[in-house]
């Protein structure tokens, strides 16, 4: 930790400015792997086998109910339309829509971002090597500087131009990582809820006769 510390230093004004990148950067990715894995994740095929099974009993109550138990956006846009389950098939069909548009925007909320703070990090990076650079040759170059002062002055140029590369690529990569496994997972939870709320509207309409709508009819939202 102390020579991180000390390699931070040597990066110079550039380093703070990835630093501030990193932490967006970190956050974001903490906080969409808790919501993505945690809070809007669901087992899709135990899932759907459990509303199958109720709403082939005819028990659609029961159904709601279980998409009220799951706190993720896939049971929220089922259960819109489960409980318009007694309204034509238009009806059901737009209620799972309208939530789909409340929904999938929490979803991929926040982590487009992090392949834009991947390449702001390299390009501060860049930045502070170039910066770094301008400096060191700056001064050699210089009348004014005494020689035997510019060799330490060169070489602490290129410290400060190497670490600010290597700090800036260490974001990006962090960055670009973690948006290409966050933006993999929030793809999968999409195709869940498409292909969800089909197969729960086919199973809907295909067994109407046998839902129980005077039960349905107790439950909020009906």
């Amino acid at each position: 930790m102390h020579k991180l510390w000390e390699h931070f230093q040597d990066g110079g004004w550039g380093m703070y400015l990835i630093l501030f990148w990193s932490i967006i950067t970190i956050g974001i990715i903490i906080e969409r792997a808790v919501f993505l894995f945690g809070t809007a994740s669901v087992n899709k095929e135990t899932f759907l086998a459990t509303l199958q099974k109720c709403i082939l009993a005819g028990d659609i109550a029961k159904a709601v109910k279980v998409c009220s138990a799951q706190n993720a956006p896939l049971a929220r846009i089922v259960q819109s339309g489960l409980v318009k389950v007694n309204r034509p098939d238009e009806e059901v069909q737009a209620a799972m829509d309208e939530a789909a548009l409340r929904e999938l925007p929490k979803i991929g909320a926040r982590t487009g971002f992090l392949a834009l703070l991947s390449n702001l990090a390299m390009l501060s990076g860049l930045l502070g090597t170039v910066s770094g650079l301008i400096t060191a040759f700056g001064a050699v170059s210089a009348k004014s500087v005494d020689p035997s002062q510019k060799a330490t002055i060169l070489a602490q140029g290129i410290s400060e131009a190497m670490n600010c590369t290597a700090f800036g690529l260490g974001v990006a990569i962090i960055g670009l990582i973690g948006f290409a496994i966050l933006n993999g997972k929030t793809q999968g939870i999409e195709d869940d809820v498409n292909e969800a709320s089909v197969q729960v509207l086919n199973l809907v309409v295909s067994n109407r006769e046998k839902v129980n709508l005077q039960a349905l009819g107790q439950q909020p939202g009906a």
